[in-house]
């Protein structure tokens, strides 16, 4: 999602907005129409975005890895996260072609937080706090995961990057960002963040998030995973946050009005999912989290 949200990057109003199938978008078979990329995007090349992305990350699992935060790869938890975006990534180059040379990456952090991201150039991380508070059965970890990856997708942080062109800002809140994540010294934390460039997770437009929900859906639909986790999953989000307020929700807007959105895009959603069941969606039985 979610506090080091979803792929990142800097400070400006951003409107992308993805509704139903219409006329003149540009789709590719069924599902939730493809539309174009940002052309603002081009002012922030690709090779120096993704590259800073990956500097950020290297950081960040360093110094998680310091505080005994990293999850050992021998996880069960780990595995099942990485099985689960085995299976999506394949489905990723139908919204960006790009991502056909991505070096995809995901690791989980052991900390409370409910958050999770997706960086530029596809570099994935969950936190321990989301899967276990939530009990997020695979159908609702791979709608949080599609719709982090659909961020990094549909370039939203590279877009940003392009349109604020505040370097120094974006540094100083990354460190800080980071120093709230993982309880380090923001002194120690901006330094790497400098040395990244413009990487930080700020809030996404309300255009952008439905396009991240919708876009993520199809991802996880055409993988053989259920969309209808997704009304599933903010609903126990919206559950969780009236006991105690949680980080994810703070970056992502939420509301009856998300759900409703999702569940009015499931006519093109369940036929992709029930397509990898060898059935069709009037035959699909009832959702079971």
């Amino acid at each position: 999602m979610i506090i080091l949200r979803t792929c990142l990057l800097a400070v400006a109003m951003a409107g992308a907005s993805l509704g139903p199938v219409h006329a003149g978008q540009q789709q590719v078979q069924d599902g939730i129409a493809v539309t174009p990329l940002s052309r603002w995007r081009y002012l922030a090349p690709e090779e120096q975005v993704n590259a800073a992305a990956a500097e950020q990350y290297a950081s960040l699992l360093a110094q998680a890895n310091g505080k005994g935060a990293l999850v050992p790869a021998n996880d069960p938890r780990l595995k099942r996260l990485r099985a689960i975006a085995q299976k999506l990534i394949p489905q990723t180059a139908r919204w960006n072609p790009a991502a056909k040379t991505w070096k995809w990456e995901v690791n989980l952090l052991d900390s409370p937080q409910v958050n999770a991201f997706c960086m530029p150039g596809g570099l994935v991380a969950f936190f321990t706090g989301i899967i276990d508070k939530l009990a997020l059965s695979d159908d609702e970890i791979a709608a949080v995961m599609g719709h982090e990856m659909a961020h990094a997708l549909r370039e939203h942080g590279r877009e940003r990057m392009a349109k604020a062109g505040a370097t120094a800002i974006a540094s100083r809140l990354g460190g800080a960002a980071l120093s709230g994540l993982l309880g380090i010294d923001p002194s120690l934390t901006t330094g790497a963040t400098d040395a990244a460039g413009q990487l930080l997770v700020l809030k996404f437009s309300r255009g952008e998030e439905k396009e991240a929900d919708l876009v993520g859906l199809d991802i996880s639909a055409r993988a053989g995973f259920d969309p209808r986790a997704g009304v599933g999953l903010w609903q126990k989000m919206a559950s969780l946050n009236k006991r105690a307020p949680i980080t994810f929700l703070s970056t992502h807007p939420a509301g009856r009005d998300r759900i409703l959105d999702i569940e009015a895009h499931l006519e093109l959603l369940l036929p992709l999912y029930a397509r990898t069941r060898g059935t069709t969606s009037d035959r699909l039985p009832p959702y079971r989290d």
